[in-house]
């Protein structure tokens, strides 16, 4: 059935272009883009994508200022960095507001794992994705992807989008969140270049064409994935490949990288055992004595861990006889991340921190969930619509996410992608001590400096 509507798909592709007057690369040729981005229809896209891809768009990226080296301290570099910090930590106020929302319904779908497998996320590389297949979607199949990113139109979700964009790309010297994103064209399509300026403009995507199917393509667009990623999702990427059939494809990625405020000491490691669901594990522990608030809900304690010019690490640990899959549902674990110091169930304490080191890799088909969230029309052959792209008959064949978090003494090091092809003196009271040993399966959240959420995991065996 599938290859019959592959065919079907080819000979509609041949008939439409038949009757147009020029090629993808003819009618791009001299037009221009919004701002944020270049043309050239002949140009190749870059060593990278060398052969038949060639670039019809590439992203020019926001302006950035590098944080002064503190052993020789420059003022005027200093300002200069924080005027550009400013201005993005502004872009916060254009945010979604039910973005947090978008994250709890994403976490209980995404994140279930029935086998005692770890499991990773990036929250917002999927919504900048979904925002973007929402702009070459039409009808009701781009209505369900608005209903789910709480967007009530298109205009609304360029907006929220571009702030997401623009409030989570830094690229600093202290901290590094690399957002990007791309769009993946046959060469034998033709497009609405109205789509390509708002997918330019908004998300900062460049444009490649060529012929799908092809090693040259399918090789281009690993080498992408691994670039932005940095490389850290190799493995992932080099699975993925589009079919002849494809004639169109979304990627979006990030790369985040941050140090600790209060870096671990190597010295203080310990091996101790992992609680796994499938057995103990020996694992390499760092420990940390600090005094800093702990969280308690109903049935979790919470450490939140501050990255340096960043976000932070929430730490959150199950009670016992709880199952961390127990937390994906738990209203109050958002509530506790949105009221910070001011939840109720804050305490300053001496905690000793306990935390094994641990390299959180998964992959995610998200076909299921997302039609488990109503986003099913673009996967129906029969109803999606994908004309504010093309006039070519589309139906989304690949959904897939990958992600990858790295912690250790330094900080911490993620990454993920997604894909869519369619085919924290007076004598006082001794402070409450709190050991919290996260010996057995946790969640943990990562937060950008405007506190968005970054990456969401659970870690049930910190080695493999």
């Amino acid at each position: 059935m599938k290859k019959l509507f592959a065919l079907i798909l080819a000979l509609a592709m041949a008939l439409t272009l038949a009757a147009c007057t020029g090629t993808a690369g003819d009618e791009s040729n001299g037009a221009s883009t919004a701002s944020g981005s270049t043309v050239s229809g002949e140009n190749t896209a870059s060593d990278n994508t060398a052969g038949s891809v060639s670039l019809l768009s590439e992203a020019q990226y926001p302006e950035t200022a590098t944080y002064p080296d503190e052993e020789n301290w420059d003022e005027d570099a200093y300002d200069a960095w924080w005027t550009v910090t400013q201005e993005r930590r502004a872009s916060a106020e254009d945010y979604p507001e039910n973005y947090n929302d978008f994250v709890s319904a994403t976490m209980a779908q995404f994140l279930v794992s029935g086998n005692g497998e770890n499991a990773a996320y990036s929250p917002l590389n999927i919504y900048l994705a979904l925002a973007m297949l929402a702009e070459t979607t039409g009808g009701n199949s781009q209505a369900q992807i608005l209903t789910l990113l709480g967007a009530d139109s298109v205009e609304t979700l360029r907006t929220q989008a571009n702030a997401l964009w623009r409030g989570n790309y830094c690229d600093d010297g202290a901290v590094t969140s690399l957002l990007a994103s791309s769009l993946w064209l046959s060469d034998s399509l033709t497009y609405q270049q109205d789509t390509l300026d708002a997918l330019a403009e908004t998300y900062y995507a460049s444009t490649y064409r060529g012929r799908m199917g092809s090693d040259e393509v399918n090789q281009a667009l690993q080498s992408w994935l691994n670039e932005q990623t940095g490389g850290l999702l190799e493995e992932q990427a080099s699975g993925v490949e589009l079919s002849e059939y494809t004639i169109m494809a979304l990627a979006t990625t990030i790369y985040y990288k941050a140090a600790w405020m209060d870096e671990f000491w190597a010295d203080n490691n310990t091996e101790d055992i992992f609680h796994a669901p499938n057995g103990d594990l020996t694992c390499d522990f760092m420990n940390q004595s600090m005094e800093t608030n702990y969280y308690q809900g109903d049935q979790f304690g919470a450490v939140y861990r501050s990255l340096m010019n960043s976000g932070g690490m929430w730490l959150i640990l199950p009670d016992e006889g709880v199952e961390v899959s127990s937390l994906l549902t738990d209203s109050q674990v958002m509530e506790m991340m949105e009221a910070g110091w001011e939840w109720e169930g804050c305490d300053y304490c001496q905690v000793n921190l306990s935390l094994p080191k641990f390299d959180v890799s998964a992959d995610l088909n998200l076909q299921d969930g997302l039609e488990a969230l109503g986003v099913t029309d673009v996967f129906d052959a029969d109803v999606a619509d994908f004309s504010p792209l093309s006039d070519v008959a589309a139906v989304l064949s690949t959904a897939t996410h990958a992600a990858r978090v790295i912690v250790d003494e330094e900080g911490v090091e993620a990454a993920a992608y997604t894909v869519f092809a369619a085919d924290g003196a007076a004598l006082e009271a001794p402070l409450e001590e709190i050991d919290f040993v996260l010996d057995r399966p946790f969640l943990f959240v990562i937060t950008g400096d405007t506190d968005t959420i970054l990456f969401v995991g659970v870690v049930n065996q910190p080695v493999e």
